[in-house]
């Protein structure tokens, strides 16, 4: 039996989606629920001191070559997003929304399908209003609620959080108070969770 464990998330880190997708086979294959925890990456790499791969050209080359690899190694459906690093911060605000509609899967699977293989601009007003149009998001609702300091709040705990439990980047997950860092962790993760 495999236990639920953390999973640290922002849509904008390419493995945090090759990870969800593994995930998503492993809640199917396993019959569980991974507790989805949605951070800020740009606050928790500024907490961390870390310099994100986006901005350092030579690793974004890098990563773009090693996150298609992964990806077919898995068969997943890839695509590096040119619009890629977006700001990710009312997507992530939004995560907390879908899950008071009782909509979260949905709203991550929609998410990062449109981001990872469709490779759609997540900042256009346009294209956010209609991928919540296909949640059945009304668009005003989802900017007022976004904007209201509750939810800002959360999304800042929830990152700090994360921070002072050690992690430092996405993916990453907790199970048994034990940290692991990076996609290609998974296998060790599970190892745990069968504990």
């Amino acid at each position: 039996m495999i236990k639920p464990f953390d999973f640290f998330f922002d849509f904008i880190s390419p493995y945090s989606y090759l990870a969800h997708k593994q995930i998503r086979k492993l809640e199917k294959e396993n019959n569980i629920k991974i507790n989805y925890k949605p951070i800020l990456l740009g606050g928790l790499h500024k907490l961390a001191g870390v310099t994100a791969a986006a901005f350092i050209p030579s690793k974004t080359k890098y990563m773009i070559r090693d996150c298609k690899m992964i990806a077919e190694k898995h068969n997943i459906k890839f695509k590096f997003n040119t619009n890629f690093p977006i700001n990710s911060l009312a997507l992530m605000r939004g995560v907390f929304l879908a899950q008071n509609k009782k909509k979260l899967d949905q709203y991550v699977d929609f998410f990062f399908d449109a981001y990872w293989e469709d490779g759609l601009n997540l900042n256009s007003d346009k294209i956010l209003n209609s991928i919540l149009i296909n949640l059945n998001i009304n668009f005003n609702e989802f900017q007022l609620i976004i904007s209201d300091q509750k939810i800002k709040n959360k999304l800042t705990v929830q990152t700090n959080e994360a921070y002072n439990k050690g992690v430092f980047g996405a993916p990453s997950f907790i199970i048994n108070n034990k940290l692991f860092w990076g996609q290609d962790r998974l296998e060790f993760v599970l190892k745990e969770a069968q504990r």
